[in-house]
């Protein structure tokens, strides 16, 4: 008998005594611009400053090229919890230019962060951008406890600013 892979946010079993939580954050927006200007704009690394919120004290720690390529690290630190700076360290894995762009963690403050930046043309000069992050949190049971008070409305609010941020940068 064929067992079903699990879906998200569903608790996986790894071993008897641990069970994580995938979780999903899906954004979407349209963008009044060419496909050709969004990519230039988000696919530009060091722009990620201008779209996220000042209080993380969001600093980039690498030289950065133009253009993000499939095999880039990117090291910066960030405080998203009391002020308290950490370290993330991810690497571009995917890149179809006009397309697609993948970062994953690999060094950080989740056990696993897989962020997908998704790029679609739409009528009238305009985008869709969408956002798929899929997560785990680490400390198995405490992590999945914490989520919805504390992660889940961090990343919302992080998303949230960026939204506007975007809209500010495209008018």
């Amino acid at each position: 008998m064929r067992k079903e892979p699990p879906r998200l946010n569903q608790p996986v079993h790894f071993t008897p005594s641990i069970a994580i939580m995938v979780h999903v954050l899906e954004s979407s927006q349209i963008i009044q611009a060419s496909i050709e200007r969004a990519w230039d704009f988000f696919s530009d690394p060091r722009n990620l400053a201008k779209i996220t919120p000042p209080e993380l004290d969001f600093t980039i720690l690498t030289a950065l090229p133009e253009r993000v390529y499939a095999g880039m690290m990117i090291e910066y630190r960030v405080r998203p919890l009391l002020g308290i700076p950490v370290r993330w360290v991810t690497e571009i894995t995917h890149v179809e230019a006009g397309k697609l762009f993948v970062d994953e963690q690999r060094i950080g403050p989740y056990r696993i962060w897989h962020h997908e930046h998704h790029f679609r043309p739409l009528d009238g000069g305009r985008i869709e951008m969408t956002d798929r992050v899929t997560y785990v949190l680490p400390f198995g049971l405490l992590g999945s406890l914490v989520h919805p008070f504390l992660v889940k409305p961090q990343l919302e609010r992080i998303f949230s600013f960026r939204g506007k941020a975007v809209l500010e940068l495209f008018r």
